[in-house]
């Protein structure tokens, strides 16, 4: 609900401003990706006063800049102007979006607090405060002795599902000594994901750079798992004739490499992709309004509709992709020490 009535401010700005927004037109790509991308603000809309200046409502972030000729810089976003003005001898390029020195032979090391990063430090802390607290109320007895109550009550299920649905099938003896490691990504990963539904924010695991460290501590997990028998099945895999191995060989030592990679761009596609989807609708309002006013107004109840079903679509995808992240991530451990030690049993659940 909440969200529904905040699409239908925007939609109401729309209309308020149809002579500005007929004189400069409506960027559809502009405003798509300057949601998805990374930003130095938390940018919600815009109003124009009666002399015509836009005033933009959005909460500046502090601009760290190094520079080995003018040293350390620190100011906040807004005083850029909306990216159209220069402070200090920098100013942000409009055709790459990176702040640059107005003297093109000074070097600048840009060490900004983006809203990706304070996303990301925000859900860090969620993490870290709601495991530590549950962890606190196990110390004390509740849950043990007791019924499991608030946040136990919650997580519980949550926790006991990634143990008994992807560690345990996938590690078998071995599951405890991963389920850390998978519990962390997947709550990390899922946080963040509900993060990004909520309007204003940044849509962090829609960061391919994001995603690609996750992938990269995965590979590096993946690869401290493996075994002698792991290695010799890529290099020598048995019972293949020599010709056929001179072709094996190859795909299966690039499929190393290609776990993780399939990792990191499955969510970052699939949590990008929603966005799109989303603002793209949203945008049919502008763009309907921008021609006609009664356009404008017969495409939002439309646009409006599709964009609510696809928010709760999103909300879904949210919870999928953190489990299976995590779920691959565990196949391919799995598979990383699988048929080294037969010796062990397999767990059940």
């Amino acid at each position: 609900m909440c969200f529904s009535l905040f699409l239908a401010g925007v939609s109401n700005t729309l209309f308020a401003q149809t002579d500005t927004a007929k004189k400069e037109g409506f960027n559809a790509s502009e405003v798509i990706f300057g949601h998805i991308l990374d930003n130095h603000e938390y940018h919600f809309t815009q109003y124009t006063d009666e002399a015509g200046v836009k005033h933009p409502v959005s909460i500046p972030l502090p601009i760290i800049l190094y520079s080995p000729q003018r040293g350390l810089t620190a100011f906040l976003s807004n005083k850029f102007e909306e990216g159209k003005g220069t402070y200090n001898g920098y100013k942000i390029d409009d055709k790459e979006g990176k702040i640059v020195a107005d003297d093109e032979n000074v070097k600048v090391y840009d060490l900004s607090i983006t809203r990706n990063v304070v996303q990301m430090v925000i859900g860090l802390t969620v993490l870290t405060w709601l495991l530590l607290s549950i962890a606190s109320s196990y110390k004390k007895g509740h849950g043990v002795k007791s019924a499991p109550k608030g946040k136990q009550n919650l997580l519980e299920p949550v926790i006991t599902f990634v143990r008994d649905e992807v560690a345990k099938p996938n590690l078998g003896a071995r599951y405890e000594k991963y389920l850390p490691y998978l519990l962390t990504v997947f709550f990390f990963i899922l946080i963040n994901n509900i993060f990004g539904l909520i309007p204003g924010t940044a849509n962090v695991t829609g960061n391919i750079a994001f995603t690609a460290v996750l992938g990269i501590i995965s590979f590096v997990v993946i690869m401290f798992s493996t075994n002698s028998h792991f290695w010799a099945h890529i290099f020598n895999p048995p019972g293949v004739p020599f010709l056929v191995k001179m072709i094996l060989v190859p795909v299966e030592f690039l499929g190393i490499f290609i776990k993780p990679f399939a990792l990191i761009i499955r969510l970052f596609a699939n949590m990008v992709a929603g966005h799109i989807i989303i603002i793209c609708l949203i945008s049919l309002i502008f763009i309907f309004g921008q021609m006609n006013a009664f356009a404008g107004y017969g495409a939002s109840p439309v646009a409006l509709a599709f964009t609510v079903f696809i928010y709760f679509i999103e909300i879904l995808v949210a919870f999928l992709q953190a489990f299976i992240f995590a779920n691959l991530t565990a196949v391919f451990i799995g598979q990383a020490f699988e048929g080294g030690d037969h010796q062990e049993e397999t767990v059940h659940a």
